[in-house]
């Protein structure tokens, strides 16, 4: 890189006397080359060697000797020498023009083509550069797109889907059930039904009574089905509500019952996360009056569960986004063009114990 910069210089100061030499008058400039010549003569009779020439001054000579009849002018190198420094400046100028290859495409590109790869392990180069072509008019040859792919790890077969994915399918079709205490204001023991759907982390169903029974849980679960199809497995707990009537009932609804092991709450995590939730939001902060008290707060607490609160499982997202939520993706207000502070529009849930907050605008 010095070595280049050295070579500029030495020409733009070459040119520039030249500039200046041509501005003279033709008696002094042919005056002053004849004695330059004659001090040439004597080093010529002396037999003095000059130094080695540096990779500027051959630069210079290349060029200038273009402008007169460089075989008589030039003494301190052999004309042979400056043909040869003529050539390699061209090989160097013809190899900076064919350059190998295609140009790079931009780097936001490749990192685009990078996150394509690594979210879609079953999509290979073509599906890749189709998908850029059709839905973001984006051409790129498959061999490009297969340059920038990352490099998939010896002995892992292509497509191999993560745990994580494999998991997110699966509790699509899994509902968990569970009961849970509530205590009234004079001191009666209500018992709450919970049925949530893994997947959507959405809590389809509840209801609460005095005394459970087999046939009062059948009629939940009837309930929290509903007509909706695409759930495979109902997983529990072993109380002794759940009698084998009632597990050869809930197959007739489609449903496959699965039991989790003796005094193993972890093996149904998430209905027991609810309902850990649900006491820790909000039937501990509360004390309901009566039955119809409980229901009420209740209810509240679930459409606020289902439709407002985020939840870290799901990205974070909510259960039932409403049709107006504002996404970042969808060109909505971000944190460096944000609306004024005013425009917040906040809703209170339980009397305040939560809060709900979007824009007064809707987001379109």
């Amino acid at each position: 890189m010095v070595g280049l910069v050295r070579i500029t210089l030495r020409l733009l100061a070459d040119i520039l006397q030249l500039a200046v030499s041509m501005l003279r008058p033709a008696r002094a400039l042919a005056t002053e080359n004849l004695v330059f010549r004659r001090q040439l003569a004597l080093y010529r009779e002396r037999g003095i060697k000059p130094r080695r020439v540096d990779p500027a001054t051959r630069a210079s000579l290349a060029f200038l000797t273009r402008f007169i009849d460089w075989r008589a002018a030039v003494i301190v190198v052999r004309p042979e020498t400056i043909v040869r420094w003529h050539r390699a400046g061209f090989r160097l100028l013809w190899r900076w023009k064919s350059r190998l290859g295609r140009p790079p495409i931009p780097i936001e590109l490749r990192r685009l083509i990078r996150r394509m790869a690594m979210e879609n392990p079953l999509c290979g180069e073509e599906r890749i550069a189709n998908e850029l072509l059709v839905k973001l008019r984006l051409q790129v040859s498959p061999r490009t797109v297969r340059k920038y792919m990352p490099k998939r790890p010896p002995g892992l077969p292509r497509g191999g889907q993560r745990w994580s994915s494999f998991l997110r399918n699966q509790a699509k079709g899994i509902l968990a059930c569970d009961f849970l205490l509530a205590v009234t204001a004079t001191f009666k023991l209500y018992y709450v039904f919970v049925v949530i759907e893994h997947g959507a982390r959405r809590l389809l169903h509840f209801n609460l009574t005095l005394h459970p029974t087999a046939q009062w849980t059948l009629q939940q679960l009837r309930e929290a089905m509903g007509f909706r199809d695409g759930h495979r497995y109902l997983l529990r707990d072993r109380d002794s509500i759940y009698s084998r009537e009632l597990d050869r009932a809930v197959e007739h609804l489609g449903l496959k019952t699965v039991r989790s092991p003796p005094r193993s709450p972890k093996a149904n995590a998430i209905c027991e996360r609810v309902i850990g939730t649900m006491r820790r939001e909000c039937l501990d902060w509360v004390i309901p009056v009566s039955e119809a008290h409980l229901r009420l707060i209740l209810r509240e607490w679930v459409t606020h569960y289902n439709r407002a609160r985020p939840h870290s499982a799901l990205g974070p997202g909510i259960p039932d986004p409403p049709a107006t939520l504002c996404r970042p993706q969808h060109g909505c207000a971000t944190h460096e063009s944000m609306p004024e502070m005013d425009m917040v529009r906040v809703r209170s849930v339980l009397g305040g114990l939560h809060h709900e907050y979007s824009w007064a605008t809707e987001c379109i």
